[in-house]
């Protein structure tokens, strides 16, 4: 199992911006997808943003032109640049990798870092 090292919440006012980074323990080259995830109090958990080995990105309809996802390969990394936050932006976000090819779920997971929007 992959282990993923997150990194990057915090506290912002709403308009601002807050970038998060995902480190796995091996390489990324390695990984067949990582993403986002978000879980705000009492809701249901939810895809925020995933990009594939292949470098195709896909995002949640709530944050389509405000988050961006992306990798560096040479620092192993990959990050969650988050800009115009909304309070309802508000969550624990968890980094994920290793999706299973049969039921499309993500195997490694970790430990969430949060992030709260002031209105």
């Amino acid at each position: 199992q992959v282990r993923l090292m997150e990194s990057g919440g915090g506290l912002v006012q709403a308009g601002g911006s807050l970038r998060l980074s995902c480190v796995p323990s091996g390489s990324i080259f390695s990984l067949n997808a990582m993403a986002w995830y978000r879980q705000a109090p009492g809701k249901q958990r939810e895809l925020v943003a995933m990009t594939t080995r292949a470098g195709i990105t896909t995002y949640t309809d709530s944050v389509k032109g405000r988050f961006t996802i992306s990798k560096d390969n040479g620092k192993n990394t990959i990050y969650l640049q988050m800009n115009s936050l909304k309070p309802e932006d508000t969550a624990t976000y968890y980094c994920a990798a290793d999706r299973n090819p049969y039921d499309m779920r993500f195997r490694s997971w970790g430990q969430g870092t949060q992030v709260t929007v002031s209105s």
